[in-house]
């Protein structure tokens, strides 16, 4: 006699029909870094796996951080330049959902190596692990992917691999997506914008395997937006040795290695209002050089207002504690 079928769950018609689960490894975080690494787990709209892939990409230049990716020059020699595999990755992600932890850099990686191989990317939102998790109010010690595994119960084999990463990823994230449909959740999803106005040319004096310098103008890849208000009330400064909170004011100045649109969106991402100056209500003003002289900088010093560099912030982004009075 077969066990009888449990009721499933009603699934939320407005959550999309499928999922591209994607990790990258890089040379670094700047804007003129390169890929080294991708893997794409194609998932349908419950979060099943239908098929995996990866490659690994010749970057034209330093691999960067071999200690953290494992990948030497050596190894990437006579791996394929991401224009090579450019046409099969976008075949991957085309009609879906772009997830990725920490998706915004992710997706910003990929935006740009599309847009040096002169195409964009079939992507119109992207998923946010992080976010998702944080929206599920997961009992996490940190939004680290190793500890959103811990708590699934799913084991890493080799962190920091783009194929193992994205595995391990993409079995976090099947239940996840189920809790969030079981209690009718609106799914977090961000606009993917393409970058089209990146042009790559060879260093003078070198052939064009031998470097390239890119021209890139941060201001007119994407169009002007209003950021969505903030949800959440502001909690005040930020405390010496406090974590960030949701709902806090956060200021940019001066310039950030890594693109200063794709700190601003993971800010708004992470729940802070973002703010284009200085004010008694700032809560916190990032840069890199406090002893400058411009208008945000010298304000901060007058109001007393908290300051921390931009590596300190990505620190602190990791682990954004939610707004009491809304979570509880």
């Amino acid at each position: 006699m077969h066990a009888p079928q449990l009721p499933q769950p009603s699934w939320p018609e407005a959550y999309p029909d499928g999922y591209a689960v994607v990790d990258v490894e890089t040379t670094g975080l700047g804007r003129d870094d390169r890929i080294v690494s991708a893997a794409v787990y194609r998932l349908d709209a419950h979060g099943e796996v239908q098929d995996h892939w990866y490659t690994p990409v010749n970057p034209q230049r330093d691999p960067g951080p071999v200690w953290i990716h494992g990948l030497t020059s050596d190894m990437l020699a006579d791996a394929p330049l991401f224009g090579e595999v450019a046409t099969e990755l976008a075949d991957r992600l085309s009609g879906r959902v772009f997830v990725a932890h920490n998706a915004v850099f992710d997706w910003s990686m990929l935006a740009r190596e599309f847009a040096r191989a002169g195409t964009v990317a079939p992507v119109e939102h992207r998923l946010c692990t992080i976010v998702l998790s944080k929206a599920l109010a997961l009992p996490l010690a940190n939004h680290k992917l190793e500890s959103l595994a811990a708590h699934f119960g799913v084991v890493q084999q080799r962190a920091h691999h783009a194929l193992d990463d994205a595995r391990v990823l993409a079995e976090v994230f099947r239940p996840s997506l189920r809790q969030a449909a079981a209690g009718g959740l609106r799914l977090p999803l961000h606009a993917c914008r393409p970058l089209t106005e990146w042009i790559d040319t060879a260093v003078p004096g070198q052939s064009a395997s031998a470097g390239y310098r890119s021209t890139y103008r941060p201001m007119s890849w994407r169009p002007a937006r209003k950021r969505p208000a903030c949800p959440y009330p502001n909690p005040g400064r930020l405390e010496s040795g406090g974590p960030l909170v949701q709902g806090m004011r956060v200021a940019f100045s001066g310039d950030t290695s890594i693109d200063r649109e794709l700190l601003e969106d993971r800010a708004t991402e992470a729940g802070l209002h973002v703010s284009s100056s200085v004010s008694r209500l700032t809560s916190l003003l990032v840069t890199n050089d406090p002893d400058s002289l411009t208008t945000k900088t010298v304000r901060a010093r007058q109001l007393g207002t908290p300051v921390v560099g931009e590596r300190r912030f990505a620190d602190l982004l990791g682990d954004v504690a939610p707004a009491p009075d809304v979570h509880g």
